[in-house]
């Protein structure tokens, strides 16, 4: 899918080897976005982003993302504060996934209220089981003001 804001994809060569941004969305116009903590480099979430989230997060510096659920943009951060400052953003070897680095302004990322959205690990493989692997830093309630 060709889209206006960024350069067309040519060639392999360019692509893994330039030095321009070509991102590569997918059959819905989505490109995967990995968004770490730039002090701890701790995995903070995992979203998508269309064409123009990612520029928008290229000249507002604000991580934007686009909301499958919802069908629109949303900055993170608009209502509860938690903005994500972008210090740094990354293509992997082919630009089909983009990893950007963050300073989060307040306590955590998470709508669930903890500080990663990654906040469990599989501690039981066979049996299918987690375990919490971090506490609560903020009651969500509070922070998104929904019921």
């Amino acid at each position: 899918m060709k889209d206006s804001i960024f350069p067309e994809r040519t060639d392999r060569n360019a692509i893994e080897k330039g030095d321009v941004l070509r991102p590569k969305f997918d059959e819905h116009g989505l490109i995967p976005c990995i968004t770490v903590d730039a002090a701890s480099r701790d995995v903070l979430m995992f979203a998508f982003m269309n064409a123009e989230a990612l520029d928008l997060t290229l000249k507002s510096g604000k991580a934007t993302y686009f909301s499958r659920s919802r069908g629109k943009l949303w900055i993170k951060g608009e209502e509860s504060g938690l903005v994500q400052k972008v210090k740094e953003v990354y293509v992997d070897c082919d630009q089909d996934v983009v990893m950007i680095e963050v300073e989060v302004a307040g306590t955590g990322c998470c709508h669930q209220g903890f500080r990663s959205c990654f906040y469990r690990r599989v501690s039981d493989r066979e049996n299918r089981k987690l375990a919490f692997t971090q506490e609560r830093v903020f009651d969500p309630k509070a922070v998104y003001k929904k019921t």
